[in-house]
């Protein structure tokens, strides 16, 4: 199964680096459609999404989790957001349990 991370640009490019298919998105209308799009995608397992989009719609994530349990939807600390420094490959690797 396959990764993706949507977010805006810096937080896209930090997956890219691990590896990871990134999704620029602008806007929190983007992002749920985007998590939408992705979440009909059999190959995808695992959706990375940006909190300061995730916010927002979290609701709407709400419903989709309940309606799918796969892929599954998380929503992680954008760069330079308030929440202490994030490890980025270090919290991907310890999603997927590598």
């Amino acid at each position: 199964m396959k990764v993706v991370a949507i977010g805006s640009r810096v937080f896209i490019t930090s997956f890219q680096l691990a590896g990871v298919f990134g999704i620029q998105i602008d806007s929190p209308s983007e992002a749920l459609e985007q998590v939408k799009i992705n979440s009909n995608n059999g190959e995808i397992g695992l959706i990375l999404l940006s909190d300061d989009f995730g916010k927002e719609i979290r609701s709407q994530l709400t419903d989709l989790r309940a309606k799918k349990p796969i892929p599954l939807i998380f929503e992680l600390p954008a760069p330079g957001s308030s929440k202490q420094k994030v490890d980025y490959r270090g919290l991907l690797k310890q999603i997927l349990g590598l």
